[in-house]
């Protein structure tokens, strides 16, 4: 029944979708040169040929997807991979890092009628979906076309798990037509087979198997420079309601630490000026990246609200605070700042990344706040333990250079249904 009503409010909501791709347009938070996209249609023509449809539905999941998609494109030269996105943001990262034969499109919104005229055109042989993205009828349309389903990197949050449960004869339609869900740990199997799920391995996790983050040594250099000796440390990917925290985290230990300099970047970089006027107004001198301003021997504050040089500053900075963790958003991926040993740390709040930052912190690979209030306690005991400080950085890097097995086992999982449509 719940499936049904869902089918009927996705057909003739059109309008309210409309209304809400055209905000989303306006926010920023969709380009409008490709809106079509979401409706399930293109300018781009389908390529001859098998063809793997991949969704990732944003930044982390579009990261960890790109280790799989290039051993895809190794073992047939002939098949093309069509990765979907659902975020501005997955879009430009993976703009200049898409192997050939590999195809960006956005994924279509879950309306019966786009759903159709998307697999339509691109006629998938078979659909793999990253992490914990499931729209109904897409499912349903796929499964009605026998191509086969794989859950990849599989895991549901509690908050998710509970909601699944609670809309039973949904999830066991929706879940019991997926051919094998790969999940990132036994728990997680264990939601997957409560809900219906008839072929359920563990696979572990494929984030753990994502490669360096590449390096533009140039801009490095130039950074390098101008910060110089000064003690530095960075809040990687903050959202509102982080920014504040951070600055105040900045004037309390610059008593103490008077060269210290404190670098943000934002995770939507739209936030760049807020954040200026933010740290502006609570005494701080903030250069901003966008704006081309140095960093100077004044500058306590610099903001990099640009796109694509999160590694620049990973290399530059010893001290990495993951954000997204203060605020309820889930945590960002604390593997990618690992690779650069850095001496690794964050908030309370990482759901969407749990079982990495469980295992980082048993590991002592990575700290734990569990307040706003302790960020600069926990800054000023790295700041004074050097012997800690690279523990931690030396645990995150082997952790992180750990994941091979990880993809292999995956890709192990996933042969058979890649070799029977070949």
């Amino acid at each position: 029944m719940i499936q049904f009503l869902y089918r009927i409010v996705m057909t003739i909501g059109t309008p309210v979708i409309e209304l809400t791709l055209l905000i989303r347009g306006w926010l920023g938070k969709e380009d409008p040169t490709r809106a079509d996209e979401r409706r399930g249609k293109t300018r781009i023509a389908r390529p001859s040929g098998k063809l793997i449809w991949l969704h990732a539905s944003s930044v982390g999941e579009s990261i960890a997807a790109l280790v799989l998609v290039e051993k895809l494109t190794k073992i047939n030269s002939s098949m093309t991979i069509l990765l979907t996105t659902g975020t501005l943001t997955s879009a430009k990262l993976l703009n200049s890092r898409l192997p050939q034969r590999v195809i960006h499109q956005f994924a279509p919104l879950d309306r019966p009628a786009w759903v159709q005229t998307f697999l339509n055109h691109w006629s998938p042989d078979l659909v793999l979906i990253m992490e914990s993205e499931f729209w109904p009828t897409q499912i349903q349309q796929i499964k009605n076309r026998n191509i086969p389903i794989i859950i990849v990197n599989a895991r549901l949050s509690k908050r998710s798990y509970a909601r699944w449960q609670w809309t039973e004869e949904m999830s066991r339609s929706i879940f019991g037509n997926l051919d094998l869900v790969i999940a990132t740990n036994s728990e997680q199997a264990h939601r997957f087979i409560n809900l219906g799920a008839p072929c359920v391995e563990v696979g572990g996790n494929l984030k753990r198997s994502a490669t360096k983050l590449a390096l533009n040594k140039k801009s490095v250099v130039e950074i390098s420079k101008q910060v110089g000796t000064r003690k530095i440390w960075l809040a990687a990917s903050t959202h509102e309601g982080e920014d504040l925290t951070v600055i105040r985290t900045q004037k309390l230990l610059q008593t103490q630490f008077p060269d210290l300099l404190t670098i943000i970047i934002p995770r939507h970089p739209k936030r760049g000026s807020s954040i200026q006027r933010l740290g502006e107004a609570n005494g701080l001198c903030v250069s901003r990246r966008t704006l081309n301003e140095e960093i100077t021997l004044e500058t306590n504050l610099y903001v990099a609200d640009t796109l694509g040089e999160m590694s620049v500053f990973f290399d530059i900075a010893p001290y990495v605070f993951v954000a997204g963790s203060l605020v309820p958003v889930g945590g960002h991926n604390p593997i990618e700042p690992a690779h650069f040993n850095c001496s690794i740390f964050f908030g309370p709040l990482m759901s969407k990344n749990q079982e990495i930052a469980d295992e980082m912190i048993r590991s002592k690979a990575a700290l734990q706040i569990d307040s706003n209030e302790n960020l600069a306690k926990l800054l000023e005991d790295l700041f004074n333990d050097n012997e800690l400080a690279t523990m931690l950085s030396n645990n995150a890097k082997e952790y992180a250079e750990n994941g091979d097995a990880i993809l292999e086992s995956v890709f192990d999982s996933i042969t058979p249904f890649i070799k029977s449509i070949r």
